[in-house]
């Protein structure tokens, strides 16, 4: 049992050359990936780098006069955070201010429009049946556009473009746009859902007598009349006010990009009923990125239902509205029922618009609508004073660390430092490569972080070189020394990383806002360090304890047996097993 053990231990000193040349490797991969991607610096948090702040002021929903609360800002606050800051790292912070403010703090080089959009939309969406549509503006007939579908919409559209129910000539009148909004809500209102009644329920029906429309139906025929989606204003009112039982009126622009207009049935499916929704290339179509959802399986299930009842109809009613914060994203229309549990969402978007979109409808939507009350420009002035006293802080640090190591380790020094060297070299490429992938900004507590990890770091190194000292004061030459050393200090620096990095996730996930910058940087350096002290300090170490500066115990090598206190090794005998002839003695 003990050859096979020696003869590993002896590849393994004999190797050392492989671990550094994976180290260098990765070193220079990840260089060269941060200068080829653009980002040779690592994002600025707003203390640092200054950006926008941005005040929106919540407004109570219609029929909910008081729906502006604590729990509902709470909770708006939790979305627009999730929303926007990510895995927690981009520094972007979202806070209550007042009991009907919320400010959101956006570190300078994120589009303020964008967050803005992301923070501020409602995301309220709604799968409705379509009544009625035509192009905004005429009374011409327009094809729905086929922009959304099931995600086996290459079954379930069909071949042919879907006509407007309210196949109006150009002269055609609010009297007969009004007739046909009537005929449509008495169809979509009758419990027997078949094709035959909706294309009796057409605009060449006999008018109703006007006592027999009731108020509600008239308002919505002259909603709709008066219905100009060209006109933004107008665009912006639509439907406001209107419940999600209720029918409504909405614009929305099909694939030709003009403006449309429809008239749309009660809410079959809402945004609550989404499990998950990512962004897609559709690498099977020129439309570009796509939203692609998942229900739940009660969502799941009111799919199925309305689109097995839309597919029974002519058009347009056999088609249903994606319906987003009031707006027509999507018309897609339906042959059969779809009951796959999963739908997309695509209208020629580019790859942020998807991102964004699937974003807001993953972490829900806002219980309260808002409106920015101010947008200002954050200098970082402050944050610059604190940066430059908080670099010099940790320069000296440093400083006292390294000269720590020279005066006690002397020789050794050389490996504590070119260690401290690589992992500063590692921290700062991820940190710079981390902010385009996943938003992370440095912030003061990240600053902080870092520093901190110089002691874990010099911790490690210690702790090392403490174990080899310990086996040569034992007797043992260099070499064998270092290898017999590297077991016990492996498991005393992997049981104190562990503990370190258990504490800054903790602290991760129990904090918000720039306490989780701290956290992560440590949690970060924490396993760098053990990158470090594997693949780097230790194959060093093995290198140099073959040269003679170090194996000889130089008094400048750090390992002088003579310094250390060593004492040559007491060799005693064992009980011998037989006799000893004295004489022979």
């Amino acid at each position: 049992m003990a050859a096979p053990k020696k003869g590993r231990s002896a590849s393994a000193q004999s190797r050392p050359g492989r671990s550094l040349a994976l180290i260098l490797i990765a070193i220079v991969a990840l260089t060269g990936g941060m200068f080829l991607s653009g980002h040779s610096t690592p994002r600025l948090g707003i203390d640092l780098a200054g950006g926008t702040s941005i005040t929106l002021e919540a407004k109570n929903e219609p029929g909910q006069p008081n729906a502006i609360n604590k729990t509902n800002m709470n909770t708006a606050v939790d979305i627009m955070n999730r929303r926007v800051n990510g895995l927690g790292v981009s520094e972007a912070e979202v806070q209550t201010q007042g009991d009907r403010n919320i400010i959101v703090n956006i570190p300078k080089g994120t589009n303020s429009k964008q967050a803005l959009a992301q923070v501020g939309t409602t995301a309220k969406l709604y799968f409705r049946p379509v009544l009625v549509t035509e192009v905004s503006g005429k009374a011409a007939t327009a094809s729905p556009s086929p922009s959304a579908s099931s995600s086996d919409s290459s079954k379930d559209k069909a071949t042919d473009k879907a006509t407007s129910s309210s196949s109006a000539t150009p002269s055609a009148t609010a009297t007969s746009q009004g007739r046909a909004v009537t005929d449509a809500l008495k169809a979509d209102a009758t419990p027997s859902t078949s094709a035959s009644a909706k294309s009796s329920a057409s605009t060449s029906a006999t008018p109703a007598p006007s006592g027999s429309v009731d108020p509600a139906t008239a308002k919505l025929q002259a909603q709709y009349a008066a219905l100009d989606c060209t006109d933004k204003a107008v665009r912006a009112k639509a439907g406001d006010g209107v419940k999600a039982t209720d029918p409504t009126v909405a614009c929305g622009q099909n694939s030709s990009g003009q403006w449309q207009k429809y008239v749309l049935g009660p809410a079959e499916v809402s945004g609550t009923d989404i499990k998950s929704a990512a962004a897609v290339f559709d690498t099977q179509s020129a439309a570009g990125w796509k939203v692609t959802m998942d229900f739940t399986s009660g969502g799941s299930k009111k799919f199925a239902d309305i689109t097995g009842k839309l597919a029974k109809n002519q058009s347009p009613q056999n088609q249903f509205a994606i319906v987003l914060d009031g707006e027509v994203v999507s018309d897609p229309y339906v042959s059969q029922a779809l009951t796959g549990g999963n739908a997309e969402i695509s209208g020629s978007f580019t790859q942020t618009e998807a991102q964004d979109l699937a974003n807001m409808l993953k972490y829900g939507a806002l219980p309260l609508t808002f409106k920015a009350a101010s947008v200002t420009t954050v200098t970082a002035a402050l944050g610059g004073e604190q940066l430059h006293a908080g670099l010099i802080a940790g320069a000296i640090g440093l400083g006292l660390v390294i000269i720590y190591l020279v005066v006690y380790y002397r020789g050794l020094s050389i490996i504590a430092i070119a260690s401290l060297m690589v992992s500063a070299i590692l921290t700062y490429v991820l940190m710079a490569l981390l902010g385009p992938a996943i938003g992370f900004a440095l912030n003061l507590p990240a600053v902080c972080g870092a520093i901190v990890a110089i002691g874990i770091t010099a911790d490690s190194f210690i702790v090392f070189f403490e174990r080899i000292r310990d086996e040569i004061r034992e007797g043992r030459s260099l070499r064998p020394a270092v290898e017999r050393a590297w077991p016990r200090a492996r498991r005393t620096i992997l049981v104190s990383d562990f503990v370190s990095f258990l504490a800054a996730a903790v602290l991760f996930i129990v904090t918000v806002g720039k306490v989780q910058g701290f956290a992560f940087t440590l949690g970060l350096t924490t396993l760098l360090d053990v990158v470090v002290v594997f693949l780097f300090t230790k194959p060093l170490m093995t290198i140099l304890a073959r040269k003679k500066f170090y194996a000889s115990g130089h008094s400048w090598s750090g390992l002088d047996p003579k310094r250390l206190g060593a004492q040559p090794p007491l060799r005693r005998t064992r009980r011998a097993s037989a006799p000893v002839d004295t004489k022979e003695a």
